[in-house]
């Protein structure tokens, strides 16, 4: 055998290797990407039995303007209901609201500004 044979079987080795990983790849996308399918799915399930319809559309409504905000909400009403924080009855758009304002509230930020005066008259422009 000759070098260029060598060459050639090596050459198509490697195309047959890199075609049965990118296959394999492509099959764990396909899969993760169902499983997560039906995660959303399940989630989506949980919260229409959870939530009235009133209280649904506010959700949906604020999951489109931000949605790392319907998102938190959302995680902390699945949390309260495995917990059995709602009993049977469904979530209404009042609660909800209420639910919002205790989340706005926690994730609210404050700016402060501290004025330094005594360092505005130390200033050597007069000078």
């Amino acid at each position: 055998m000759g070098d260029s044979e060598l060459d050639a079987i090596r050459a198509k080795r490697l195309a047959e290797l890199q075609q049965q990983q990118s296959g394999r790849n492509a099959n764990n996308q396909n899969a993760a990407e169902e499983q997560r399918q039906q995660q959303e799915d399940m989630r989506n399930a949980m919260l229409s039995s959870l939530l009235t319809q009133e209280a649904r559309a506010r959700l949906n409504t604020i999951a489109l303007t931000k949605p790392e905000k319907g998102r938190m909400v959302e995680d902390i009403l699945i949390q309260n209901a495995r917990r059995g924080a709602f009993g049977n009855g469904k979530v209404s758009e009042d609660q909800l609201i209420g639910l919002l304002e205790q989340v706005s509230k926690a994730t609210e930020k404050t700016t402060k500004v501290n004025f330094d005066r005594r360092r505005a008259a130390l200033d050597s422009d007069s000078d």
